[in-house]
Order: structure tokens, then C-alpha cells, then sequence
């Protein structure tokens, strides 16, 4: 008589998504708890808002400094009237072990705002950012369960043991500069946007969104991945 032969227990490599039922995570373990991407503009992009763009930003990046943001991908951090609460949150972890959920809220949507300037700023589309919507740009925070998730006492010294990305990071920065000259010079002449230039500046702004949520919004103890993809 023939048995199906059944996988030991446990073993949930047949089933899709594993035991929850859920999509499956990617490779390496599950996924960062921020997913940043940018839709590609697979379409002519305007010669005019390309060429004349560091002057048509003006007055949205007033309005986003206003609220203690900075361009792109690196907001302020402190204490003051506006930008992300990194010292108010870092002092709540470290002595009541508490991630306020509006503080969580706050820092998401100007981390959002910030990257949306970010991108018009880098080319990456010819809409103007709004201050509200999301649009073009998707970035996505995982609310951590301070308790459990977060180590009290790490958030002294993430900033610390981020300096290896500070320095990647800057080197990166300076390939960004160009790829975007490039990329301003293709819009000029052919209205698209090269799709390698395109990737690589949307996986730089990933890598600074990873390092903000790991050394200064402080949602992750896990330490960021040194890669541009997701």
C-alpha cells in the first residue's frame, strides 16, 4: 500500500507563506520595518519643471522647513519646535520603555513630506509635492511594541555604531550629485528619466530613510542592511 509521504512537523516549506498563510517574506529573513520606494515615471517628463526645478522648489521647501524638516532624506532631529523627536524618544524608551503613538505618527508623515521634496528635488518627478499625500513616493514605518521590541538602552549609542553607513552614505551622496546631473541633461533632451540613474538615487534615499528609523527615529533595534534595494 502507498502513503503520500507527509513533511516532518513543523516543516511549513510546501505551504505558501509558511504556517500564517501570509506572503512570504524575502530572502535573507523578513523585511526592514521601513519600505521606501518611488513609482518610476515611465512617461515625458516637463523640460521646463526639470530645467528651472532648483527655483520652482523654493517655496514647498519654506513650508517643509517651517515644520523642522530638511531636504530629502535628512530631517532634523532634536528637541526643538518641529522636526523628528529623537530626544523625547529616545528619553521615553529609555526610562518608561513607551513609544507614544502620535510621536510615531509625527515622525512618519515628516519623514514623507521630507522625502517627497526629496525626490522633486532629485528629478525623480515633475509633480509638485503636496503636504499631505502621499503620491509618487511610498514610505512605510513598522510601530514597534517598545516593551518588547526596543532595548532601552540602545537608543545612547545607535548613532554611534551607525557611523560606518555615515561614511558609506557620504560617498554615495557624491555619486547621487552626478547621477542626477546626468539625469537633469537626459530630461532636457530625451524627457525620461535613465531607469539606472533612477534606481540607483531611489535605493540611496532608501539607505538614509533605513539609518534615520534605526539611530534617530528609533521604531528598530535592527541594525540597517548595506545594500540600495529593499
Amino acid at each position: 500500500m502507498n502513503e503520500t509521504p507527509q513533511p516532518p512537523p513543523g516543516d511549513t516549506s510546501g505551504s505558501v507563506g509558511g504556517a500564517s498563510g501570509g506572503p512570504p517574506g524575502p530572502v535573507g529573513g523578513p523585511a526592514y520595518p521601513l519600505r521606501f520606494d518611488v513609482d518610476y515615471p515611465d512617461r515625458a517628463l516637463s523640460r521646463v519643471s526639470t530645467g528651472f526645478r532648483v527655483f520652482a522648489i523654493i517655496p514647498i521647501a519654506i513650508v517643509l522647513g517651517a515644520v523642522g524638516g530638511g531636504l530629502g532624506w535628512e530631517p532634523r532631529y532634536g528637541t526643538e519646535v518641529g522636526g523628528v523627536l529623537f530626544i523625547p524618544a529616545l528619553l521615553m524608551i529609555l526610562f518608561r520603555q513607551k513609544y507614544p503613538r502620535w510621536w510615531f505618527d509625527w515622525n512618519r508623515e515628516l519623514l514623507r513630506f521630507s522625502n517627497r521634496v526629496g525626490a522633486y528635488l532629485l528629478l525623480l518627478d515633475d509633480r509638485y509635492p503636496s503636504t499631505d499625500e502621499q503620491q509618487y513616493v511610498r514610505l512605510e514605518l513598522d510601530y514597534p511594541d517598545a516593551a518588547r521590541d526596543l532595548n532601552r538602552w540602545l537608543p545612547l549609542v545607535k548613532w554611534l555604531l551607525a557611523i560606518p553607513h555615515y561614511v558609506l552614505l557620504l560617498l554615495l551622496d557624491i555619486g547621487v550629485l552626478l547621477a542626477v546631473i546626468g539625469a537633469w541633461l537626459a530630461i532636457l533632451f530625451t524627457r525620461r528619466y535613465p531607469r539606472g540613474i533612477f534606481d540607483f538615487v531611489v535605493g540611496v534615499m532608501r539607505w538614509h530613510n533605513r539609518v534615520g528609523a534605526y539611530a534617530f527615529v528609533l521604531i528598530t533595534d535592527r541594525y540597517p542592511p548595506f545594500r540600495l534595494a529593499q
